[in-house]
């Protein structure tokens, strides 16, 4: 998410779009899972590094990228070795507007997914492709078919076709053609995900729990996972349709419990742990943002994937089950909705005070 008008504004467009969207589209049962905080990977103490919407892990380090920040020497794609240092930092041609998610294609090509758009305004998004060795992104325009959509979550599927996960709505959006650098070629819509409600603590409270803020695929490609700013939902692809995975599948849950601001995540390199890692830029002084890992909430698939397993660990709740913890359940989703529609005219009233950024590249 791009800071536009200071800290305050930040926060208030977050809480406003999160309200709109728990009015809409509130899912009807909540799961409340052990909710252990990741361990330590490592510190990332570059002074530029405070905003990171996206990381991904690669066999000798992480590759992130700040979101759309306005200091021109965090304009980069930044890679780490495995103790978080930068040792190298490639620029963007012309300026990105709004980036916020990555992703690392089988042929090793860096995919920055510039789609972010709080208040719903851009023309076109963008994809910035960066081929191995070289020195410097490609960029990529692609259009929505129903008009704009603020997005910060993307996947690259097994044929290289990126997949753009709509923030507020689920949506999933995949170009209707080959990216062609100089040219805008239209998405279409190929899908919806929705996902299970929780209790996951966070700082935003039961609104922090449903916008999609980032989105990875594992390293043998069998499995792909959605996070919020409160948990990871982990599906299992099988022949390589992402799509059917997360339209049809039955994810399994991660929390990721008191992030700062969590709007990034990867599988590690090995496929067998989730890494997170958070904005910290709204943090107290000398917050540094670190590297978070967690163990997957189910083991890893061996062999040709099948079907879609039942959940482990943390579960959804059977929204049949009777008893005192069904009728809970049922107090609890209409606590939600009702907090949703008590501070929707505070959401308007803060969206309302945005200031409209400079156009870009992006």
């Amino acid at each position: 998410m791009r800071r536009a008008d200071g800290a305050g504004w930040r926060r208030g467009a977050v809480l406003g779009v999160l309200v709109l969207l728990a009015a809409v589209t509130l899912p009807t049962a909540a799961w409340a899972g052990s909710a252990a905080p990741g361990e330590p990977a490592c510190e990332v103490r570059d002074a530029r590094l405070t905003e990171l919407s996206g990381m991904v892990a690669i066999d000798d380090g992480f590759v992130v990228i700040n979101d759309g920040a306005e200091n021109e020497a965090r304009r980069r794609i930044f890679f780490l070795d495995r103790s978080c240092a930068v040792v190298r930092a490639v620029p963007y041609p012309t300026r990105p507007l709004d980036t916020e998610d990555l992703a690392v294609g089988a042929d090793g090509t860096v995919w920055v997914a510039d789609i972010g758009d709080n208040d719903r305004s851009r023309e076109t998004i963008a994809m910035w492709k960066l081929a191995p060795g070289a020195d410097r992104p490609v960029l990529h325009r692609m259009s929505y078919p129903d008009g704009p959509h603020d997005a910060e979550a993307m996947l690259v599927t097994a044929d290289g076709r990126p997949l753009v996960v709509s923030k507020f709505t689920g949506n999933l959006y995949a170009p209707t053609g080959a990216l062609r650098p100089g040219a805008t070629v239209p998405l279409a819509k190929v899908g919806q995900v929705r996902l299970p409600a929780s209790t996951t603590s966070n700082p935003y409270g039961l609104l922090g729990r449903s916008a999609i803020t980032g989105a990875a695929t594992a390293p043998d490609g069998r499995r792909v996972v959605l996070r919020t700013y409160a948990d990871a939902f982990e599906f299992d692809v099988a022949g390589g349709d992402v799509v059917a995975a997360l339209t049809g599948g039955t994810p399994r849950a991660t929390p990721l419990p008191n992030e700062p601001q969590g709007e990034s995540i990867s599988y590690a390199a090995d496929g067998r742990s989730l890494l997170t890692v958070s904005e910290t830029a709204d943090q107290p002084p000398g917050t540094r943002p670190t590297i978070l890992r967690y163990p997957l909430a189910g083991p890893a698939p061996s062999g040709s994937p099948t079907a879609t397993p039942e959940p482990t660990g943390a579960t959804p709740a059977d929204s049949s089950a009777a008893g005192e913890d069904g009728g809970s359940r049922v107090v609890l989703v209409a606590a939600l909705a009702a907090g949703a529609l008590g501070v929707l005219f505070i959401a308007v009233a803060l969206l309302a005070r945005a200031r409209r950024r400079p156009r870009s590249e992006g």
